[in-house]
């Protein structure tokens, strides 16, 4: 899937990812996607919860051997 900005969360634990996550989808404007991948594995559940807290859509997931990639579409302000 294309994106527009690349966050790497990988080694880092909860709640790093999610910050992370903010950061990046900051950075972008609204429509634009944001590919995240991290090694944690609450990060499924977090960030389920975050998209839907937030407003913003989750498009896919993938899962690879521990790593967890999730392509994110930013909301509309």
């Amino acid at each position: 899937m294309e994106f527009d900005k690349l966050v790497d969360a990988t080694g880092l634990n909860c709640p790093l990812p999610i910050l992370r996550c903010k950061k990046g989808l900051s950075e972008i404007n609204e429509h634009q996607i944001l590919k995240v991948i991290s090694t944690d594995a609450g990060s499924v559940k977090d960030f389920n919860a975050f998209c839907v807290q937030t407003g913003h859509e989750l498009l896919q997931l993938d899962s690879d051997n521990g790593t967890y990639t999730f392509y994110i579409k930013k909301r509309e302000n």
